[in-house]
């Protein structure tokens, strides 16, 4: 009865949405009719009615990287995301002799285009549709793990059901806390080839330094393309395959934002927690975020420490770092956002006028104060468990172990029957597994892991007992960490992917050491994984309820409610501006000029010769913009984004590329949390930039003309 009531809240909730403000709000496409007066208002061209369309463009041209998101650019299936997007198959393809991380990669023909690292995807959204009473039925009335493995298994089916048809890759996620659920169709497409990057020194000019900065003057772009059998069916790599025919892809805009005009995004923003609570949002700002920053400023010294002086280390653990160092530095922001706006103070009052609201009225009253006791305290509960779980979960930084955890977790569940099996190891999972241990072979330096696998121990080793592994304990005495290294033949990947065809019986009576270890570890793992699904349960019950009665509060006061990010698609919008604080200025654009003025010559502030002399020269050609009198490199925007969003498609009034999202300001990361629209700043690496890199600075000439084609 609740996942009834739940779904009629949350679609009278999408009625408010005329009163959106522009920039804050990652709707789903299917609110484009609800927002659509606010969008025109804004400036929009289309008709808003085909932005709920995800069968015709510019949505269907919209496609995800299972991470950063991107988008079609011509008929044979180029596609378009972010340097950082790409950077894992740069690194995975790169070698000192060969290396593409410094030097940037162009294809120069469609047999030059490289294989991507193992597990890359192209996901191609097909459709996004509300499947709450599916999810929900017979799961209402249960509480804790009950509930929790009754939504699992409607989950499981429902995604079952989908993936009869061939090559797609569908999934059920949650909304507004569980009060809705959503299944989200893709097209999967599992032969990716890494087309072009620029060099590092222009897709990662300023490196960690600008990161989350502004000024910013990074061309943080590159390309992709989809590939499939030639009888158009998704394939794994192979030669003879073809490249892939979108049903749309994204025309390129003849003319540049301006100052004040109006700009959109699609994609798929990985997570937001505005509908926290405050006792969680005081646990995040006071435990877990100060905590994680310690850990991931640790690691990052180790692993600088450790690959210093050698080539081949550095472009291992290249990937690794530079995400470790970014979500450093976004805490870092968020850390000091929250102090800033005192966020912990204003989510508290906002909760007690809400709370004020549920309590008030006898009926309301008998029907949410069980809810928000059984929330908090469930809440409170969940908040000392994540502390412990993210310093055990810190062994598996050793990846040698991660991998033989994962090898005994899937001959276990490979045990099953296909539908009872956990999700992410059953059969649909295979080639996603593999692909995932094979990634190791270029990620991995057993003199670095071991390293790294020490310091994840000292952190495990300062748990409470209780919070200990006891069988991990005792095996960890009885091998030694020199054995587990010497003795290992998990480096070695035939070896470790041999494994994956391996009964569980046939890993215990292994002597390897890592998979000694993993076999330690399981019994008292799933003990655990059982509290947390038990926990999970009562947290969706009681989360699902709150917020839909928050939904309703809002109703009242005409304000809209959008969900939370949770890696679907949404769609937001906003305008091309700068920002004033105090004794500042931000101008909506940077120029190529001020490449110049950052230009040291020594990384991160490095660029190609050529760059240098085209800037000097003013060699802007067609690309420079007119209102600026030269070449916009970024620009800023109100749009609302979050991690995920990389990659996003920046389109302008007509649907049309005008640049890609890549990066927020340091102050507005706390958006994530709270919107601030005085705070929050998208940043944009503008088209007529990209352009003039690919034509001028690194002869993408045969991109070029096959976007222009694609008009």
């Amino acid at each position: 009865m609740r996942g009834k009531i739940s779904f009629l809240l949350i679609s009278s909730a999408l009625t408010l949405a005329s009163t959106a403000l522009a920039g804050e709000g990652m709707w789903l496409p299917s609110q484009a009719p609800e927002i659509a007066k606010q969008m025109q208002a804004d400036g929009l061209k289309l008709d808003p009615n085909t932005l709920a369309n995800l069968q015709s463009a510019p949505m269907n041209a919209i496609a995800s990287l299972g991470g950063c998101s991107a988008s079609f650019v011509s008929s044979r299936g180029l596609v378009v995301t972010n340097h950082h997007c790409v950077y894992g198959s740069v690194q995975y393809n790169s070698k000192p002799e060969k290396d593409y991380l410094k030097d940037g990669f162009l294809a120069a023909t469609l047999a030059d285009e490289l294989q991507a690292a193992p597990g890359s995807r192209i996901f191609v959204i097909e459709d996004l549709r509300n499947v709450t009473a599916g999810v929900m039925a017979g799961a209402s009335e249960l509480a804790g793990k009950a509930r929790f493995d009754k939504i699992e298994v409607n989950q499981k089916a429902l995604i079952a059901a989908c993936e009869k048809q061939p090559s797609r890759r569908c999934d059920v996620r949650a909304y507004y806390g569980g009060a809705a659920y959503f299944l989200q169709q893709q097209l999967e497409i599992q032969d990716v080839r890494l087309v072009y990057v620029p060099a590092g020194s222009i897709g990662n000019f300023g490196g960690e330094i600008d990161n989350w900065q502004w000024p910013r003057h990074t061309g943080d772009f590159g390309f992709y393309r989809a590939y499939v059998g030639p009888d158009g069916a998704s394939k794994p790599y192979a030669k003879e395959n073809v490249p892939y025919q979108p049903k749309s892809w994204l025309k390129l805009a003849d003319k540049g934002v301006a100052d004040g005009d109006f700009v959109m995004l699609a994609g798929f923003p990985g997570g937001t927690d505005r509908y926290r609570t405050a006792a969680e949002t005081s646990h995040f700002f006071t435990g877990v975020y100060p905590l994680q920053q310690k850990l991931l400023a640790d690691y990052s010294d180790q692993i600088n420490q450790a690959i210093e002086g050698n080539d081949k280390s550095r472009i291992a653990y290249a990937n690794a770092l530079r995400g470790v160092d970014n979500f450093k530095k976004n805490l870092q922001g968020q850390l000091a956002g929250a102090e800033a706006i005192d966020l912990v103070a204003k989510k508290t009052a906002q909760e007690k006028e809400f709370r004020d609201w549920a309590l008030a009225g006898a009926g309301r009253k008998t029907r949410m104060e069980p809810v928000i006791e059984a929330l908090d305290a469930t809440v409170a509960e969940a908040n000392v468990a994540r502390l412990v779980a993210i310093k055990y979960g810190l062994v598996n930084r050793g990846q040698l172990l991660g991998a033989a955890r994962t090898l005994y977790r899937w001959s276990k569940e490979r045990a099953k029957p296909d539908a009872e099996r956990e999700p992410g190891f059953q059969d649909r999972d295979r080639r996603l597994v593999g692909e995932r241990l094979t990634q190791l072979e270029r990620r991995f330096d057993a003199r670095v892991d071991r390293r790294l696998f020490d310091l994840a121990l000292a952190q495990y080793r300062s748990l409470p007992p209780d919070a200990h592994n006891k069988g991990f304990d005792a095996m960890l005495t009885k091998l030694g960490l020199d054995r587990l290294y010497a003795d290992t033949k998990l480096g070695d990947t035939p070896a470790r992917l041999a494994w994956l065809d391996k009964s569980a019986a046939g890993i215990e009576a292994s002597d390897d050491p890592f998979l000694k270890l993993a076999v330690s570890m399981f019994d008292e793992d799933m003990a655990k994984e059982n509290k947390t699904k038990d926990r999970d349960g009562r947290l969706q019950a009681g989360r699902s309820a709150y917020i839909s009665a928050y939904i309703d509060f809002n109703k009242a006061r005409g304000r809209a409610v959008y969900p939370d990010a949770n890696g679907s698609l949404r769609l937001t919008w906003g305008r091309v501006t700068g920002r004033k604080r105090d004794g500042m200025v931000y101008h909506p654009f940077t120029t190529a000029e001020g490449i110049l003025e950052k230009f040291t010559g020594r990384d991160p502030f490095e660029s190609p010769a050529k760059q240098l002399d085209l800037i000097r020269a003013k060699d802007y050609g067609p690309y420079k913009a007119p209102a600026l009198g030269t070449l916009p490199v970024n620009f800023l925007s109100t749009v609302d984004i979050t991690g995920g969003n990389s990659g996003s498609a920046t389109l302008n009034a007509k649907g049309e590329l005008v640049g890609l999202a890549f990066d927020g300001t340091i102050e507005g990361v706390i958006s994530d949390w709270w919107f601030d629209d005085a705070l929050t700043r998208t940043i944009h690496v503008d088209a007529r930039y990209m352009r003039w890199v690919m034509d001028r600075v690194d002869g993408a000439h045969r991109l070029l003309d096959e976007m222009k084609a694609a008009k």
